[in-house]
């Protein structure tokens, strides 16, 4: 097993190829916190700030290699901030047919093996964090959505995970991102599964209770997301 994502909170394994590129995309929702942001923005290879994520890299002094989205909702004083530091923006019009986050990871699933951290995700409009979801469980990026708060990693089965906890969430919830997840196990929590159907329209593996430093999870077919609750 390889180490590809690294978290304040935990050390994601897979016995896919460790990625050769990290990158961090800081997007407009729920900022995360300045300690979160500086701690994972030294673990990545490049930043790219999305839209409004430019307000969180300016409150935490972290400054990224590029702004990218219509900028519709950053505040214009980051923007003159992201100028000031000489930081290229690539603005795109407010009507077009993708996302500011599904722009961003088309600048990046051309590089082999990338993988992102996305930021900021979580909080606000849930047709925002809908289209987050299913955009980051399609994409040939391999992601993780995370802050201080929350983690959402995707499972498929070409790649089992092994999770490593330096801080234990008090709920771990598997949601079928496809119709239906075959073959799902998991041990380490309080309700293990060994080869169970999980289905989308009927999701009832939520809040299951992690009980050990280390956690493996597989599946046969489909995407799977694992969701993390760290603050109630």
């Amino acid at each position: 097993m390889h180490e590809i994502i690294r978290l304040p909170q935990l050390k994601i394994f897979s016995s896919a190829p460790t990625p050769l590129k990290k990158f961090l995309l800081v997007v407009g929702g729920r900022p995360p916190t300045v300690e979160f942001l500086k701690k994972i923005s030294s673990t990545v290879d490049h930043i790219i700030a999305v839209d409004r994520g430019i307000d969180a890299c300016l409150q935490s002094d972290v400054i990224p290699e590029l702004l990218i989205g219509d900028l519709d909702s950053a505040r214009s004083d980051s923007i003159d901030w992201a100028r000031s530091k000489n930081i290229p923006i690539d603005r795109h019009p407010v009507d077009k047919d993708f996302t500011d986050l599904q722009l961003a990871l088309h600048k990046i699933k051309s590089i082999e093996r990338s993988a992102a951290i996305v930021t900021g995700a979580f909080g606000g409009r849930l047709d925002h964090l809908y289209a987050n979801l299913f955009t980051c469980a399609h994409s040939t990026v391999r992601t993780v959505l995370a802050d201080q708060s929350e983690i959402i990693f995707f499972v498929r089965p070409d790649a089992p995970l092994t999770l490593e906890f330096i801080s234990r969430p008090f709920a771990l919830s598997l949601l079928p991102i496809t119709e239906v997840c075959r073959g799902v196990s998991i041990d380490g929590v309080h309700w293990s599964l060994d080869r169970a159907d999980l289905f989308q329209s009927f999701p009832n593996a939520i809040s299951n209770r992690v009980e050990n430093d280390r956690v493996n999870i597989s599946i046969d077919d489909g995407i799977l997301a694992i969701a993390l609750s760290f603050d109630r």
